[in-house]
């Protein structure tokens, strides 16, 4: 494929960043080694299959000074993160970083060790407990705690124990109020549109090299094995609640609606040691990630940060969290925590001041600067959320979409307002041209909207792909944040090839399996094509035999309604019994297989079917 060396506006600009940076501060380079043990010999993970679904040593080539094609800062951050392996982080307590996305923490108990956020896949979490065990012994595995509800802190649960240990052998997990809800929500009900979109976000897809992937700022990328989860057996609910599990005290935080719907921090005691989960990391984080999430509240999250320092501060002595490395000492972890709690409150505050003057979140994001302090502090660089679109989140999150313009009240789609630019302009090819100019002039970002118009008016246009390709790699080579890079690289990527669609899978087998009867009753609704609904009216009975439960289902106006009451054959048209792994089986296509009893009108859940639309995995993105 086609790969261009950086034009000399992005090498001017990365000698810039080089200069204006304080590269040399090194104190995060002495941290991220700090308590190495051994490194996973070869980094290369495979499933059952032999499929590799994790390789830490595809980024080897991450080592020296940053090439033209990579921004310096970001080529910093990935050196750091690709460092993969075991880390002491106290005694009793060890990390196993960079064998996928996030890290996975073991904590020694009396009898065994207690496993913090095993990982997306169970193939990873696995080879990353050998690991610790090779060095560490085999001690079994006496709890699990998920810090939180997105699957590379549950989704490798399957690695380190099985549901027989959670039942029958009493192995606890731990997870705060509302995760599974949270974990199945998301991964779910937009999951085919966010999956799609994470394929960009991460890279998945990408070749590895400095004209390619070279990390997501937050880790290297997502693993491609098997995700799953287990049900906690202890939720926790209430700041201060405490819990000695295997000899070990615990003391929690929560800290829900910041990073995660469902999140909480909690410290070892006796360790003085604290866990900030994904809510203190070494790099900006996402007000609203790029894949596709709710807006979250910055200001919330600062507040948590607060009562976090006022708690803990004092009987800390060193910071962890399921990404990056840890912090240590008293004074540096009050800074950390503080920068990071100022971080997302100036972010908060400002864009709050700055709409309220008229701007809109275009405009401020355009327009915000960071004081000094959080300007040079690394840890506050927009590695993996930006100042950018995180500020444009938080003017949605209090003002949606609209800015007020009444010219942007109703504007076109993008097609037919692509259809329209390119007619004013004078065609494609005169697009093609104007944009030519602009990339030659180095402003990538008007060469990019004009050719985001040319190729959605004729998504054929070789000239205007091609060029389109090149001003979205020129954007990557300069871009500071991970996933900002992988968005135009993977948009380039695309253009010059094929739709890669979506290379990992969240809506995992054992995921499904958690919905409730009406999480999955709520995913069938969200898949109604409502106009070849509009003439249905169907009316039927739908018992679960695995949990018994009935409910009443009902589908007018295109509109699918359930509401869970005792089975009435008089009322309904038809009596539909199956267990829940029978429906999902039934929603991925399965009609012939055994497990569905069927009464009255066996015609009646055929014709709900029939009307239901899946998502599309591979949906076009940069072009129409």
């Amino acid at each position: 494929m086609q790969q261009n060396e950086a034009t000399e506006r992005i090498r001017a600009q990365q000698r810039e960043l080089a200069e204006r940076l304080p590269f040399d501060d090194r104190r995060d380079l002495e941290a991220v080694e700090r308590g190495f043990i051994a490194a996973l010999e070869p980094g290369e993970i495979r499933d059952a299959d032999g499929k590799i679904v994790w390789d830490a040593d595809e980024f080897a080539f991450i080592t020296g000074d940053a090439p033209d094609t990579v921004n310096p800062s970001l080529w910093r951050q990935s050196t750091l993160v690709s460092k993969q392996g075991l880390f002491e982080v106290v005694e009793g307590i060890y990390q196993v970083r960079g064998l996928d996305l996030s890290n996975v923490s073991f904590v020694e108990g009396d009898t065994g060790v207690i496993v913090i956020d095993p990982l997306i896949s169970k193939e990873t979490a696995a080879a990353a407990l050998t690991l610790y065990r090779e060095h560490r012994g085999d001690r079994p595995v006496t709890a699990v705690i998920f810090t939180h509800s997105h699957i590379d802190h549950f989704g490798g649960v399957l690695g380190v124990v099985s549901h027989e240990d959670v039942g029958a052998n009493g192995v606890q997990v731990i997870g705060p109020a509302g995760l599974v809800g949270e974990a199945v929500a998301e991964n779910v009900y937009a999951g085919t549109a966010m999956g799609r979109r994470a394929g960009y976000m991460y890279g998945a897809s990408l070749e590895r090299g400095p004209r390619g992937a070279v990390g997501a700022g937050l880790g290297q990328s997502t693993s491609k094995g098997h995700p799953g989860i287990v049900v906690p057996t202890l939720e926790i609910r209430s700041t201060g609640e405490a819990h000695v599990i295997d000899g070990v005290e615990i003391e929690f935080q929560m800290a829900p609606g910041t990073e995660a719907p469902a999140e909480m921090h909690f410290l070892f005691p006796q360790k003085r040691a604290l866990c900030m989960a994904e809510n203190a990391t070494h790099n900006l984080h996402n007000l609203l990630t790029l894949r596709g999430a709710l807006v979250r509240d910055p200001h919330v999250w600062s507040k948590y940060l607060t009562e976090a320092i006022e708690r803990f501060g004092d009987r800390t002595d060193v910071v962890f969290a399921s990404h990056h490395w840890p912090t240590w000492g008293a004074d540096e972890i009050r800074e950390f925590l503080g920068l990071q709690r100022d971080l997302y409150a100036y972010l908060h505050d400002q864009t709050l001041r700055m709409l309220n003057q008229g701007m809109n979140g275009a405009e401020i994001a355009e327009e915000i600067q960071l004081p000094p302090a959080l300007e040079n502090a690394w840890h506050a660089r927009g590695y993996y959320g930006s100042v950018n679109h995180n500020v444009k989140a938080v003017y949605q999150r209090y003002m949606g979409w609209f800015d007020g313009n009444p010219a942007r009240l109703w504007p076109h789609p993008p097609k037919p307002l692509a259809e329209r630019y390119v007619a004013a302009i004078g065609g494609v090819d005169r697009v093609v041209e104007l944009a030519k100019q602009a990339y030659d002039a180095g402003d990538f970002r008007w060469a990019a909207t004009l050719l985001d118009h040319a190729v959605f008016t004729d998504a054929g246009h070789a000239a205007a792909r091609s060029l389109y390709a090149d001003t979205l790699e020129q954007l990557a080579y300069g871009a500071e944040n991970g996933t900002w890079r992988n968005f135009f690289l993977s948009g380039a990527t695309e253009l010059r090839g094929e739709n890669f669609g979506t290379p990992t899978s969240t809506a995992a087998p054992e995921i499904l399996a958690q919905l409730t009867p009406e999480q999955l009753l709520d995913a069938i609704a969200i898949t109604v094509d409502g106009p070849r609904a509009w003439d249905l009216d169907l009316a039927l009975d739908l018992t679960f035999t695995d949990v018994d439960r009935n409910f009443r289902v009902t589908l007018r106006n295109g509109v699918l309604v359930y509401v869970e009451k005792p089975a009435d054959e008089s009322s309904a048209q038809a009596t539909v019994l199956l267990t829940k792994p029978r429906m999902l089986a039934l929603l991925a296509g399965d009609r012939e297989s055994p497990g569905i009893d069927k009464r009255g009108d066996t015609d009646v859940l055929d014709r709900l079917m029939s009307v239901l639309d899946r998502g599309d995995p591979s949906f076009d993105i940069v072009v129409p």
